[in-house]
């Protein structure tokens, strides 16, 4: 299995072009050019933590961007199947089609292994978890990686990494109050030097 370099605290974050659900490119330095970027990437479409993932960020969306964040989701799909995707799961939250997963790459985002994408009590209920909320497990469509990891990253107008959170397991989501305050409680789009670490 290839090792990708991780991103840590303060990194440049990887600017890549990727597309709109339109279809239309888009630099990702264009989302952190104004506001601090909230960059989401989810698994593939048939998994069910991923969707309970989407809910969560549909759900606080108004405190998230209270919180001076830009939420974004990055997708492995072709646009026209990201677009439906997001209108049905993420709906009002700008989506971005990464089909040959380079910025999953650039953000050194590995392929699970089948503890971390199966096996591990932690996602056997987080599995259960997302059934109960009508979240169901499907098979990958086509062109997905079934054992594509998430990631959540924030992202400073500076473009530098505030946050990189790496999952350990598929069902290893950030808290909401982590995104929200991080782990010093202060608001993302104000300066701090101190190092944040998982």
């Amino acid at each position: 299995m290839e090792k990708l370099a991780r991103l840590k605290f303060n990194d440049p974050a990887p600017d890549l072009e990727l597309l709109t659900t339109a279809g239309n490119p888009i630099r990702l330095s264009s989302l952190w050019a104004d506001r601090t970027l909230l960059l989401a990437f989810t698994r593939h479409f048939g998994c069910p933590q991923c969707k309970e993932m989407l809910a969560q960020l549909v759900h606080a969306k108004s405190q998230i961007e209270d919180a001076g964040l830009r939420p974004v989701v990055v997708t492995q799909a072709v646009p026209a199947e990201a677009k439906q995707f997001c209108q049905r799961f993420a709906p009002d939250i700008q989506c971005l089609a990464d089909p040959e997963q380079k910025a999953y790459r650039a953000y050194g985002l590995e392929r699970g292994n089948p503890w971390q994408v199966a096996l591990s009590p932690q996602v056997l209920r987080g599995t259960a978890r997302a059934k109960k909320r009508g979240h169901t497990t499907e098979l990958p469509p086509q062109g997905q990686d079934a054992r594509q990891m998430s990631g959540t990253f924030i992202i400073g107008a500076d473009g530098r990494i505030r946050l990189p959170y790496y999952y350990d397991t598929i069902a290893d989501h950030p808290p909401l109050e982590l995104l929200l305050q991080g782990v010093l409680g202060t608001r993302w789009d104000k300066p701090f030097e101190t190092a944040l670490a998982r």
